[in-house]
């Protein structure tokens, strides 16, 4: 990626996560990252532009962490390193975990090209998560184990970033998320879902 378009990503996240919004403005991100705004707009057409690819970003993150998983052989092992991974991802990049999830603003909508990168994220969380399924299962079951998986290390990722984890003393979130995703993976093992 070009120097400046990866200063302006850099600053458009940092501004993202300490101001939210309503502070990234294109001025403010020009200004950040030391370039022109003249210079956003060629790279990025503009606000929406830096927002799609920070979306981008933030699913090919999570993409490229869960096809490494697909690669373990053990399906519990790979689905475990799969919610590991995607956890490592919410924290290193926190603005843009938030932006794809909904957290920093809800007027922003995605264009084509970021919801296509959420909808092939979603696609490899679905190819790992029905290792656990039985080989002819279908995409039905295959998206619902899939759906429960998410559901539980995100609701941890987002009660994390919200004032939750000041009101309860929980210990190591990530062993939280670990040990609930560890219970529902056995779950399924149990209901003999895997053939």
């Amino acid at each position: 990626m070009a120097t400046n378009k990866k200063r302006i990503l850099e600053a458009a996240s940092k501004l993202l996560l300490e101001k939210g919004l309503g502070g990234m403005s294109v001025r403010a991100i020009a200004l950040e990252a030391g370039v022109s705004t003249i210079g956003i707009y060629s790279h990025f057409q503009g606000k929406q532009g830096i927002l799609d690819a920070l979306y981008v970003e933030g699913f090919e993150y999570v993409r490229d962490v869960l096809l490494l998983a697909c690669d373990i052989a053990d399906p519990k092992s790979a689905v475990l390193e799969g919610a590991r991974s995607y956890l490592e991802v919410a924290t290193t990049h926190e603005a843009k975990y938030r932006l794809i999830f909904g957290e920093v603003d809800l007027d922003y909508r995605p264009g084509e090209q970021a919801r296509k990168a959420g909808m092939v994220a979603f696609a490899v969380l679905v190819q790992l998560c029905s290792k656990l399924l039985a080989v002819d299962a279908s995409l039905a079951d295959k998206q619902a184990v899939a759906l429960r998986i998410w559901a539980v290390v995100h609701g941890y990722v987002s009660l994390q970033h919200h004032a939750v984890r000041d009101l309860v003393v929980i210990g190591d979130w990530n062993d939280q998320v670990m040990a609930a995703v560890d219970v529902v993976i056995d779950s399924l093992l149990v209901q003999g879902l895997k053939a």
